[in-house]
């Protein structure tokens, strides 16, 4: 077995001997002949973010390779609200590289995500995973280069308040424990969804912590690796379904609400992007950003507006991006700066071999570091559609390679300093400002609709139905309206606890 197959937590690759892009339908009904698996479900995103299930009881071989060849009817009405109810049916299909084993499941169960496709048997134009799909292919088709992203998710566990060990409130940045009382929960949560298939990279406690009416609010973080953004979007969809039905187990409540209450971290949904080309990482060049990294960064300036109609999706996510902290609100990037829209992240640029400083027995390393090289968006938060956030951000950095003057845009919106500081009061006058209301992101979205429907990425239908659900919660001056209010501020997390 290779290595990059070698220690894989998925028992379907360890059983099969290859990586989940080659499993066949052969593959699948091998695995379950031989492993005793009794039960199929199909899963698939809607239109509230969440992932929706479909069981099967396997019947017999035949009635197995039926459904893995012809899918199953569903009715997209309940799914989706820009379908008519007198012509709602849809197909979903498996895709078989998304396969694995369900962790809660008492009778062993194998579990895939699905497409969809239309009464033509055509994938349906709107259905989050194929605008992902067609947003890559757009970015791959204008730049030659593979789009790719993967995201931070952050969470808040709750749980009852023992009132041993209490966390320093606000500081629970990678606290360990005793202080910390979930990290136990979040590896588990780590195990499975690395057995699921994701590309974890970490996990550690954040920021959040807090405890009101003998209850403890802790924030978790679970970090991914970059991957191909349509398998970045699935393996956070399988990671949030994931992170919920443990938390069931273990009697906690979950959310990934950008909002809990006033004075207190809220939860972003930070996501990473990189652009590779025949294998290479191509964000870095003699040491330094490149300009292929600096356009794709315009054009996320460009239309950082309208991404929160995709990342910030209810009037809470509005009380998140406020001046101050560290969510941002000014369009701007910078360089290891949390207080810009789009982060650079340290890159392991330094010239030493750290490996060997730290451990003196060590041969130098000679390790290749610059595929580690990412920006980062950090406005998206929990309320996000996960396919149409991603998608949205590939437009973005296509369009940056559209724009002539991607590099002039890069360079004037630059800042290398904290922006908030009095000194910076110029710079930040000069600043475009995300919207701050759910109805405002509508107008942004309403106004650059077409760079997102070019080459047949966002479907006018898809669009339509983004500015309608922005514009039914009513909220242009709810920020202003309910300022300082906080019995009204957590009537609205109440309401948007649970969302995506």
């Amino acid at each position: 077995m290779s290595k990059e197959l070698d220690l894989c937590p998925n028992a379907l690759v360890a059983f099969l001997g290859k990586p989940t892009t080659e499993f066949t339908k052969a593959d699948i009904i091998r695995y379950i002949k031989e492993n005793g698996v009794r039960m199929v479900n199909f899963m698939y995103p809607a239109a509230d973010g969440r992932l929706k299930t479909l069981n099967f009881v396997i019947n017999n071989e035949a009635y197995l390779d039926a459904i893995l060849t012809c899918g199953e009817r569903v009715d997209g009405s309940s799914l989706f609200p820009f379908i008519e109810a007198g012509s709602s049916d849809l197909y979903v299909l498996p895709r078989f590289s998304t396969a694995f084993l369900d962790p809660f499941a008492q009778i062993p169960t194998l579990s895939m995500l699905c497409s969809y496709f239309n009464k033509d048997g055509e994938p349906l134009e709107s259905s989050p995973e194929h605008t992902l799909r067609k947003a890559c292919r757009a970015f791959n088709e204008v730049t030659g280069m593979e789009f790719q992203a993967m995201g931070e998710l952050e969470y808040y566990v709750i749980a009852p308040d023992e009132g041993v060990f209490p966390a320093t409130d606000q500081k629970g940045y990678h606290e360990s424990a005793p202080y910390a009382k979930f990290n136990e929960f979040r590896t588990q949560c780590m195990a499975y969804i690395a057995q699921a298939g994701g590309q974890i990279k970490y996990g550690h406690s954040e920021v959040g912590n807090f405890s009101i009416d003998n209850l403890i609010y802790e924030q978790n973080e679970i970090e991914f690796l970059p991957v191909k953004a349509e398998d970045a979007a699935d393996q956070l969809m399988i990671a949030k379904w994931i992170i919920r039905n443990l938390a069931y187990q273990y009697g906690y409540d979950i959310t990934f609400a950008p909002k809990i209450t006033t004075g207190k971290a809220g939860s972003g949904l930070h996501i990473h992007m990189r652009i590779v080309k025949d294998g290479e990482n191509q964000m870095l060049e003699n040491g330094a950003l490149s300009a292929t990294a600096r356009r794709a960064i315009a054009g996320m300036m460009e239309l950082a507006p309208s991404i929160t109609a995709f990342g910030n999706t209810n009037p809470t996510s509005y009380f998140r991006l406020v001046p101050h902290q560290e969510a941002p609100t000014n369009i701007c990037w910078g360089d290891r700066n949390r207080s810009v829209l789009v982060r650079v992240p340290l890159g392991w640029a330094a010239k030493s071999d750290m490996c060997q400083i730290a451990n003196p027995l060590e041969q130098p390393s000679n390790y290749d570091t610059r595929q580690k090289q990412t920006v980062e968006m950090r406005s998206p938060d929990g309320s996000a559609d996960i396919y149409q956030l991603i998608a949205g951000l590939a437009v973005a950095c296509r369009h940056g390679f559209e724009m002539e003057n991607a590099l002039e845009v890069a360079e004037k919106t630059y800042v290398n300093v904290n922006i908030h500081q009095k000194e910076n009061e110029d710079k930040l006058k000069g600043l475009a400002q995300l919207p701050d209301s759910c109805a405002a992101s509508a107008d942004c979205l309403e106004g650059q609709r077409a760079i997102f429907e070019q080459h047949n990425v966002f479907s006018p239908a898809m669009i339509d139905g983004i500015l309608k659900r922005l514009r039914s919660y009513g909220d242009t001056t709810l920020r202003q309206d309910i300022d300082g209010n906080h019995e009204e501020m957590m009537k609205l997390v109440t309401r948007y606890f649970h969302c995506g």
